[in-house]
């Protein structure tokens, strides 16, 4: 039985804690953005985010991530190009702070009110961050991992709020993928934690997708468990991503398949969290996966 979970300990804000290697946890995405790669974004409807937050808490999401700008990078709008037939051909334009203010305030408002399960912003913008946190989010999720904007840890540790830092860059030059992209993510943590950021308020995000070409995604999930030197629980986001689209050359509503490939393994691998859009099916997957990697918890 690997010893992950008595390493990782318990994370612990508000009334919720996470149990580090106890079991997967299942965190589902609500897009307020009409650009959305994934062909999921809610616009303004915050009706509609809520029911489908609703349903994304019915069918097993621990978390929900709500964002408000796409971040569609480069070369994955390529293959999102070529798989779809020119659908979607740019990469993801950034909107102003107000913008993406007017698309995910009321959102978090209503789901942190309403719903039982902690909301986390997806911003990396400590202003937006701020603004979520006093709407109600319990969670940041900086995709740039404090490289666009420090102060989002500044935000964070004032508010008891989990951190989520994931590996990104400009650029897809690596001369040893896997130790440089944990190389970020240990910078990204120093920077946490000389912000005041607890330790074990600091979750890891490799990026999937983000600064990494086809090649280097796949590599980058074979050999996820090379992460957990960090110590911090991982989380993975695969879902519907460019690279599945360019495996198995499906548009992006027809990669349910490849997505809970891509889930089972990184669970096999190491990974503590999935963020996922079909969260009926990808906590099935990690229901199944945890029975096979954590047999001693297995209910």
């Amino acid at each position: 039985m690997d010893a992950r979970p008595s390493a990782l300990g318990v994370t612990r804000f508000r009334r919720w804690e996470f149990a580090w290697g106890t079991r997967t946890y299942i965190m589902g995405i609500i897009n307020m953005t009409p650009d959305s790669f994934s062909g999921d974004g809610l616009g303004y409807d915050v009706d509609a985010a809520m029911a489908q937050a609703s349903r994304f808490v019915e069918e097993g999401a621990d978390i929900l991530d709500v964002g408000g700008q796409s971040t569609r990078p480069p070369i994955a709008a390529r293959v999102e190009a070529r798989v779809s037939g020119g659908v979607r051909a740019g990469p993801s334009q950034p909107v102003d702070e107000e913008e993406e203010l007017r698309r995910v305030i009321p959102v978090v408002e209503r789901l942190a009110r309403d719903l039982p399960v902690p909301i986390s912003i997806d911003t990396y913008r400590s202003a937006v961050a701020r603004r979520a946190i006093e709407a109600g989010a319990a969670m940041v999720n900086d995709v740039w991992g404090l490289k666009h904007d420090p102060a989002v840890a500044q935000v964070a540790a004032k508010a008891g709020a989990p951190l989520i830092l994931m590996h990104n860059q400009k650029g897809t030059e690596y001369r040893d993928l896997v130790p440089e992209v944990v190389a970020g993510l240990r910078g990204s943590m120093d920077a946490a934690l000389r912000a005041s950021v607890p330790r074990e308020h600091i979750i890891v995000d490799p990026g999937f997708g983000f600064g990494k070409t086809r090649e280097h995604n796949l590599e980058l999930l074979r050999r996820l468990r090379e992460l957990t030197v960090l110590g911090r629980p991982i989380l993975v986001g695969t879902s519907r991503k460019s690279t599945i689209g360019a495996v198995l050359d499906l548009p992006v509503d027809q990669r349910v398949e490849g997505t809970a490939a891509t889930v089972a393994i990184a669970i096999a691998n190491g990974a503590d969290i999935v963020r996922v859009h079909d969260v009926r099916y990808m906590a099935r997957v990690a229901r199944m996966a945890d029975a096979v990697v954590r047999p001693a918890l297995r209910g």
